[in-house]
């Protein structure tokens, strides 16, 4: 039996991966593109890069990266015949692979780049790299801490490292890398490291984060108890007001001012409901993370929905990828969030990294999100074959 890509014809996906500074402040974003779930750039890494650069143009710098510095990945050719000129120099960073080898024409190029205002990027930075000759132009050095030593990654800081040049350590993937990157020397960080709580042994769950759990923990509920949710959203100031202002904006257009918190919750509805205090208790429990961690959770969120539509599945993947973040939100580990929600067994098995049916799901999130596109096409290759051989094992007669 055939089956059908996850895809649309002409669809395009984009993956961004934030960078941040030592005070993890979004300083930019690597922006990997492609054209379909089976049509990822493994191996031309050439095809890579000009769609990286005509999908850029296509939905913009400003809609991508928030007037943030996006990092393109640029190959031998790319550079040799500056198409990465059509992207605003002040805003872009040549980031040269590692396959490009620095050749006269090829420091030439990049010479050029750094006279009409391009930032300069060598990726994948290590000990006896060849592209030694571009060091002396490069604004940013990246160095991956999965295929160094801390003692070759203190002699690269050591060497390269200045006002001029700044390192940048990627595949952070613990708070606790990051720290010891940060103590290094690093000026910009790269990978999962603020997505992840850092367990403290013997801290309670503060009282107002024990709180948006308790809101969560409600509107998780197969029934809601609506005077007991009335209650809770009274008694947290920040939610009271956004939900009235929410509905007394301009968007509904009702006649009459609502002014009380069961009339706002009437006009809602429980489905609506539910989804508006899921979105507003992450916000309002990451105002003193990066911003970067909110939107990848609403992200999440929206993929796992979508998806859930096109696979006609009736789990909550919307939650499932909500709280995927919610963990180093609310600074509580997967474990203890979980033992005080009313998820679902499959959901809870994915987030917690077991085996189940919505764990390849879970996976696929996390590899479009990255943009690895190969495991991406795997997962959803493999999602499509287990639906369609659990449906004929369904549609079978009995032995």
């Amino acid at each position: 039996m055939a089956t059908k890509s996850l895809a649309l014809p002409g669809q395009r996906f984009v993956a961004r991966q934030p960078i941040f500074d030592r005070a993890q402040k979004v300083f930019g974003y690597e922006l990997l593109f492609r054209n379909g779930v089976e049509d990822y750039f493994n191996a031309d890494p050439e095809l890579a890069c000009r769609s990286t650069l005509d999908s850029t143009l296509l939905f913009g710098l400003n809609t991508l990266c928030d007037g943030r510095h996006a990092f393109v990945n640029c190959t031998r050719e790319v550079l040799l015949k500056d198409l990465v000129t059509l992207l605003p120099s002040n805003q872009t960073v040549v980031e040269v692979l590692e396959t490009v080898e620095p050749e006269d024409r090829v420091i030439a190029a990049c010479k050029r780049l750094k006279e009409a205002g391009y930032l300069l990027a060598l990726d994948d930075y290590g000990p006896n790299d060849p592209r030694l000759p571009l060091c002396d132009l490069a604004d940013i050095i990246k160095i991956d801490v999965r295929a160094t030593t801390p003692v070759e990654r203190a002699a690269m800081l050591r060497r390269f490292g200045s006002a001029k040049c700044r390192m940048l350590a990627e595949k952070l993937e613990t708070p606790h890398e990051f720290q010891q990157a940060r103590d290094l020397g690093f000026v910009y960080f790269q990978g999962y490291f603020f997505c992840r709580p850092e367990l403290v042994m013997g801290r309670e769950v503060p009282a107002r984060r024990l709180h948006y759990l308790r809101l969560l923990e409600m509107v998780s509920r197969s029934e809601l108890d609506m005077r007991e949710l009335e209650r809770m959203i009274k008694w947290e100031t920040s939610i009271c007001y956004r939900l009235l202002r929410y509905l007394n904006s301009p968007l509904f257009g009702f006649s009459l001012e609502i002014k009380s918190i069961r009339h706002a919750m009437a006009v809602l509805g429980e489905r609506e409901l539910r989804r508006w205090i899921r979105l507003v208790v992450t916000v309002i429990a990451a105002e003193q993370k990066s911003s970067e961690l909110v939107l990848m959770g609403l992200a999440r969120a929206r993929f796992c929905e979508l998806l859930s539509k096109r696979l006609q599945s009736n789990s909550d993947l919307f939650l499932m990828g909500l709280l995927s973040v919610m963990d180093a939100i609310l600074e509580v580990p997967m474990e203890v969030l979980l033992e005080q929600l009313p998820v679902e067994r499959e959901i809870k098995a994915a987030l917690l990294g077991q085996s189940g049916s919505l764990r390849p799901l879970y996976q696929l999130m996390l590899a479009q999100e990255s943009g690895e596109w190969e495991q991406s096409s795997e997962l959803s290759s493999c999602w499509r074959k287990n639906r369609v051989s659990g449906s004929n094992r369904a549609n079978s007669p009995a032995s």
